[in-house]
């Protein structure tokens, strides 16, 4: 609390700001600098904040990031600003004005809530995480519509706002939660808050979530950004017992039809890699449908086809070869085609990319994608490439 009440200073400020593009390799030799016509600790806390900002520019951006202010754990568990805009864009389009942002870490959400015009209530219990959501509220222009509470969620009355927002946390001493009802505060305390909320509520949880643990009134939604899944929400208020995955940008929303199993079939040409979030939602029957494609095992979310058909939920490669699991045969056939650049990708297989790397040694000027899977039962590597117009993960 004291490093960044000194940050907010105007010497604070503008020792930030002579520090925000130093070198991570020149840090010592800058503080060394620094330190002789200012407090050491001054320093200190300027060069971690900027070490900060420079980490946050990867999910906030470079504008947003160079003004904000961080703490470790805001940098690692906050939620990327193109996620954050999303949703507020869902509840705004809901009809909602006003939010309780509860558990709102350094502010994330509350900022897209509030570019989008929502009044927005931030409660968090770490000081440290409130002030610097204060702070980024104040230096991103939005004070006016974040108020910002430090307090335990579990104790705060959300009377007179249209909607609810809780993002528990889910990582303890030991790292990752994935009981939700080890989260802080517990799942089913979150889902007894949304359910009081007049017009909507949302609940951020990790996009493992067993589908069992979701409430039967609830929405599901699976989402990934660039391909990289990012987190599920729990919607109140909107669809019960519907589950979409989202994937941004877009976003490209596919929805479940409750579709049964596709068929295990043999390979075809192509290969369907389904998004992250698809394969969360439990939706890949909806792509296998799509394409016209089936399984290449049951257990696997791998999907083969012999046509093209171009989707935004699955990217596509063009199958060139089929060999049983042989690193000696993958090792012939690279040389063979003279591959340099070898992408690996797995579902099924417990052989490390890297590991098959080094043992195929690839060189050449070609490249190749190789995927280590099973084929109805039987360990089986498929060899291709992108197909046209597919954009490759």
């Amino acid at each position: 609390m004291n490093d960044l009440d000194a940050l907010l200073t105007p010497a604070g400020r503008a020792l930030l700001d002579e520090v925000r593009d130093t070198d991570p390799a020149q840090e010592l030799a800058v503080a060394t600098r620094l330190r002789r016509t200012h407090p050491a600790d001054l320093v200190s806390a300027a060069l971690g904040q900027a070490r900060l900002r420079q980490r946050a520019v990867a999910k906030f951006g470079a504008a947003d990031a160079g003004r904000m202010f961080f703490t470790p754990n805001g940098v690692e568990q906050s939620t990327r600003a193109s996620v954050a805009a999303y949703r507020a864009a869902r509840f705004a389009e809901l009809g909602v004005t006003s939010v309780a942002d509860l558990c709102c870490g350094i502010g994330g959400d509350a900022i897209a809530l509030a570019r989008r015009g929502i009044r927005v209530l931030a409660v968090d219990r770490d000081p440290v995480a409130a002030a610097a959501a204060r702070a980024n509220a104040g230096a991103l222009g939005l004070g006016d519509l974040i108020e910002v509470r430090e307090a335990d969620v579990t104790e705060v009355a959300t009377d007179g706002y249209d909607a609810v927002f809780v993002d528990p946390a889910r990582r303890g001493g030991r790292g990752r939660i994935f009981d939700p009802e080890a989260y802080s505060p517990p799942l089913s305390w979150a889902v007894a808050a949304a359910r009081t909320a007049p017009r909507a509520a949302a609940l951020k949880v990790a996009p493992g979530i067993p589908h069992e643990a979701v409430p039967a009134d609830a929405e599901a939604e699976f989402l990934s950004d660039g391909g990289d899944v990012k987190e599920a929400v729990l919607w109140f208020g909107t669809a019960p017992g519907a589950v979409r995955a989202t994937l941004l940008p877009g976003p490209r929303t596919l929805l479940s039809r409750a579709l049964p199993d596709p068929e295990v079939r043999p390979p075809g040409r192509y290969l369907y890699e389904p998004d992250g979030a698809v394969v969360r939602a439990h939706l890949v029957a909806e792509v296998a449908e799509e394409v016209g494609g089936g399984l290449l095992d049951a257990t696997i979310a791998y999907v083969t086809a012999d046509t093209l058909r171009p989707t935004p939920y699955a990217t596509a490669y063009e199958i060139t070869d089929l060999l049983p699991f042989n690193v000696k045969k993958l090792k012939a056939l690279l040389r063979e085609r003279g591959v340099g650049v070898l992408t690996v990708k797995k579902r099924g297989s417990a052989v490390e990319p890297e590991e098959l790397r080094r043992k195929v040694k690839p060189q050449g000027p070609n490249s190749a994608t190789v995927f280590l899977t099973r084929v109805a039962g039987a360990p089986t590597m498929l060899v291709g490439h992108p197909a046209p117009d597919a954009p490759a993960r």
